[in-house]
């Protein structure tokens, strides 16, 4: 998952066009026109295209892939200006909205799982929302509008005759729909986690490094999307009539839900964080215990194994070791060093330290 945005070259002037271009067979243009009578479906490759549309009708323009011959010329056909085109096409910009007057901008990013790791990846969406018109451009091509659009050819009411600020509501509100899929893995994943975590496997630790990680990504995406989503609510602009606020206002609540759940899931994967070290401690504090253990009873049986293993000649001194020409000294030797062994073991089970 990308942190960091790809930027211009420091001095390029601000509105200049630049982008990572898709494959051309990866991009798909589609124009959709609806009333509450009418629905016109097409594939477009160029503003002419819209010409399609009859008069009237609102219209949605959504874009799958960046060609940037395309979306510069829808740019200039619906007069999106220069600086909301940069950014549409320079993936990575933060989650905001921007107006320009009859125009509002919109940058949101779209979480979902890697197919094949199952890690969390995100595209930026960008909407550009006038009276009449929605342009939305992706990254790549995906189903996530398809809810939308299949709404619109069953005749929802309230869709097909909402406008453009209803029909923006709703891509605005299936982007925000979509994370939590995406929270729910992750919380899986931690109660999976939190299952071996007393086992002390190193690759847990690294999958807790990964969902931290991913949750600060969506964290840095999902502060700004509130406030995004409440200016959008509180604002005067007229794309927004009183009913589709009312749903807007919605889309804030599910919004700092899925904020919330994000700090509740940074809470636990820190906790587990510090389970797992403090597991780690513990069990090297068990060791270095029976470690002390075997070390404290080794030495009284060292100092009398050194004791005994000093050559001293027998003399008539009185400084002697009789023990050292005794029948039973090596058998009584080797009683005191168990009768120590014993006694020590009982004292340290009596303390409680085994």
């Amino acid at each position: 998952m990308q942190i960091f945005p790809r930027r211009h070259a420091p001095g390029t002037a601000p509105g200049t066009l630049g982008v990572v271009t898709t494959p051309a067979e990866s991009v798909c243009s589609r124009l959709t026109a609806f009333d509450r009578e009418t629905l016109v479906e097409a594939e477009i490759v160029g503003p002419e295209e819209m010409s399609k549309a009859p008069p009237g009708l609102t219209v949605w323009l959504d874009v799958e892939g960046h060609d940037l011959d395309l979306i510069s010329a829808l740019g200039a056909h619906l007069d999106i200006h220069p600086l909301a085109l940069e950014d549409v096409l320079n993936v990575g910009q933060r989650t905001k909205s921007e107006d320009f007057g009859n125009t509002l901008f919109v940058v949101m990013d779209h979480f979902f799982l890697e197919p094949d790791t199952g890690a969390v990846a995100k595209d930026q969406v960008s909407l550009v929302i006038k009276p009449g018109t929605v342009l939305s451009v992706r990254e790549r091509r995906s189903g996530l509008f398809e809810p939308v659009r299949e709404r619109l050819r069953v005749g929802k009411a309230r869709l097909r005759g909402g406008g453009s600020g209803y029909l923006a509501y709703a891509l605005m509100d299936t982007l925000v729909d979509h994370l939590f899929p995406v929270l729910e893995n992750i919380g899986d994943r931690i109660e999976d986690v939190e299952d071996t975590l007393l086992d002390g496997r190193s690759e847990d630790l690294s999958t807790l490094h990964e969902l931290k990680r991913e949750l600060m990504v969506l964290r840095k995406s999902l502060w700004p999307l509130r406030n995004m989503l409440n200016w959008i609510y509180h604002s005067e602009t007229d794309l927004f009539n009183d009913e589709t606020r009312l749903y807007l206002r919605d889309v804030v609540d599910h919004a700092t839900r899925a904020l919330d759940l994000v700090e509740t899931l940074r809470e636990m994967v820190s906790s587990l964080m510090d389970l797992y070290l403090t597991s780690l401690s513990n069990r090297m504090n068990e060791t270095m215990k029976v470690l002390t253990i075997i070390a404290t009873i080794f030495i009284p049986l060292s100092f009398i194994a050194g004791l005994y293993g000093m050559n001293f000649e027998r003399s008539a001194s009185p400084w002697n070791m009789p023990e050292l020409g005794w029948y039973w000294g090596y058998p009584f030797a080797l009683g005191v060093m168990a009768a120590v062994t014993i006694g020590l073991l009982v004292f340290f089970r009596r303390r409680g330290w085994i």
